[in-house]
């Protein structure tokens, strides 16, 4: 039976590489962003979707319960990044890492667990690396993945007797087009490429991570 996997984020570069890997590896896949998505390589696209409004979630899970009836996994990719220093910086700040990081995990979860609970499924978060330990002006950012990092440990406990996975990747920096404009003078084969990331994700969905619930599972290349 092919298996059907969200992701959030998917018009992103760490969420388009993952659709991509997942997809060769059988997945059908359900992209999921504010932005829009273009449907190549995607069982269903959908665009124009607010990750931290309830309601708008709860319509894009009808739509996958409609379509396809089931749902095995989900990938939260959705979130954002904003170098800041906390005294020059602004409280609102806080406020936005906090919604685009941990809010959108956690409504997704919510209005997709249905489905996940039905499939025993399995859900993998994007932490960070710096919600161990945050580096200057990562204040906000890594205080919002630290949030990740215990929303997926709260979940794990909660539904691990439901027979779902919970898992994170705590990943470096991203070698991304747009990491490279901004710190052009990095080394950038130290950083984790987005396949490289995309290859963990999807053993942690797999059936070979069938005994791993609640890791937070670091992938810093070398950093």
């Amino acid at each position: 039976m092919t298996r059907i996997v969200a992701i959030t984020g998917a018009a992103g570069a760490l969420g388009s590489k993952t659709a991509a890997t997942l997809s060769e590896a059988g997945w059908q896949v359900v992209g999921i962003d504010l932005a829009a998505i273009g449907s190549g390589g995607l069982a269903l696209a959908l665009g124009g979707v607010d990750l931290t409004d309830e309601s708008a979630m709860a319509g894009a899970a009808d739509r996958i319960s409609e379509q396809f009836g089931r749902l095995d996994g989900l990938v939260n990719i959705a979130g954002g990044f904003r170098w800041e220093t906390v005294t020059d910086g602004a409280v609102a700040t806080w406020d936005r890492m906090h919604a685009m990081n941990v809010k959108t995990a956690l409504v997704s979860s919510r209005a997709l667990l249905p489905m996940l609970r039905a499939a025993r499924g399995a859900i993998v978060n994007i932490g960070a690396a710096g919600a161990v330990k945050a580096g200057m002006g990562m204040g906000a950012y890594a205080a919002s993945k630290a949030g990740v990092a215990r929303l997926t440990e709260a979940l794990a406990e909660e539904l691990k007797d439901d027979g779902i996975r919970v898992n994170a990747v705590l990943p470096s920096i991203i070698d991304t087009d747009i990491n490279r404009a901004d710190m052009p003078d990095a080394e950038f084969d130290r950083w984790v490429t987005p396949e490289q990331l995309a290859n963990v994700i999807a053993f942690l969905l797999s059936d070979k991570a069938s005994a791993v619930t609640g890791a937070l599972v670091p992938v810093t290349g070398r950093m």
